[in-house]
């Protein structure tokens, strides 16, 4: 599933090309991309509208359009953009060199005649449209912070996991806790911050969730830099793989000697997700109380 690296390396592709411009002509061709909304009705609504504006929350691309609607994309696990130049000669409408996409969902023509396809292999992603004054209150209801904004920090993070029984690797998945993290960078961060995946949120003191709130911002801006991963379906709108991956630590390389131990990395299931850590640079969590560096209440001795 493309991550904030991924989507932000999309969003920054896209946004030269679309600021701007006019949609003037909009076709849907798979009913789930837009469900429960007919995908003629969102076509019709997006037909003529000019892009104002092309940002990201979390794992959301988002597009206004004129003063009245945004325009909410979810790539979920295989949805990505390609770009390409109309056809005039013969008509068709499609990016250079695609020929017939079975997986292309839907396609967008811009008023400068280059075309946007949207193609997705699972059909899992979502095209969605609200009114400018409802954005807001729909991303706030199932976001947290934006990891790589000062809102995002370790007391922050800290009133989240406070008293939590769940995994650390588990509260990271959570997008209300923090948007835009999935299960590879979530590996990834923790193997940084010396985290064991299955330690209790609750348990982890102070000055570790600093490091982990640290440790996220470093491998999502890293991703960032090297436009993403790709380990199957991913590419950016210009066709380029991304390059993250040649950079893991931990995710997707069990049985391979940790660069900064030796041991081997290892693998488990957590929460239904494969979850790769180093057992000796993050060690099995015992069981302790638990001790913050920050001043707790306590109750008045009798």
């Amino acid at each position: 599933m493309p991550e904030l690296p991924e989507v932000e390396t999309v969003r920054r592709q896209l946004e030269p090309l679309l600021l701007g411009k006019r949609l003037v002509e909009v076709t849907i061709d798979d009913a789930r991309l837009t469900r429960p909304e007919p995908p003629e009705a969102i076509a019709g609504l997006l037909r003529g509208r000019e892009v104002r504006t092309v940002g990201r929350r979390g794992k959301y691309l988002l597009f206004q359009l004129d003063e009245e609607l945004s325009w909410l994309v979810h790539l979920r696990m295989t949805g990505s953009f390609a770009v390409g130049e109309a056809d005039r000669g013969s008509g068709n409408q499609a990016p250079q060199g695609d020929g017939a996409d079975l997986h292309r969902r839907a396609t967008v023509v811009l008023d400068d005649g280059r075309v946007i396809s949207y193609r997705d292999v699972r059909r899992f992603g979502t095209w969605a449209l609200l009114e400018n004054d409802d954005r807001e209150a729909y991303l706030e209801a199932r976001l947290g912070p934006e990891p790589l904004d000062e809102s995002f920090d370790g007391a922050w993070l800290g009133e989240r996991l406070a008293g939590s029984q769940a995994s650390i690797k588990s509260a990271l998945l959570d997008q209300r806790a923090v948007a835009g993290v999935g299960n590879i960078y979530a590996d990834e961060a923790l193997w940084r911050a010396r985290i064991h995946p299955t330690s209790h949120g609750g348990a982890l003191d102070s000055d570790t969730v600093d490091t982990l709130v640290e440790a996220v911002r470093a491998v999502l801006e890293r991703g960032i830099e090297r436009q993403g991963a790709t380990l199957r379906d991913y590419s950016a709108p210009n066709g380029a793989a991304g390059r993250m991956q040649d950079e893991f630590a931990v995710y997707g390389r069990e049985g391979e000697p940790c660069s900064r131990c030796g041991a081997p990395i290892a693998k488990l299931q957590l929460a239904g997700r494969g979850t790769w850590f180093c057992p000796d640079c993050q060690p099995r969590p015992r069981a302790r109380r638990r001790t913050s560096s920050r001043p707790r209440k306590t109750a008045p001795r009798a």
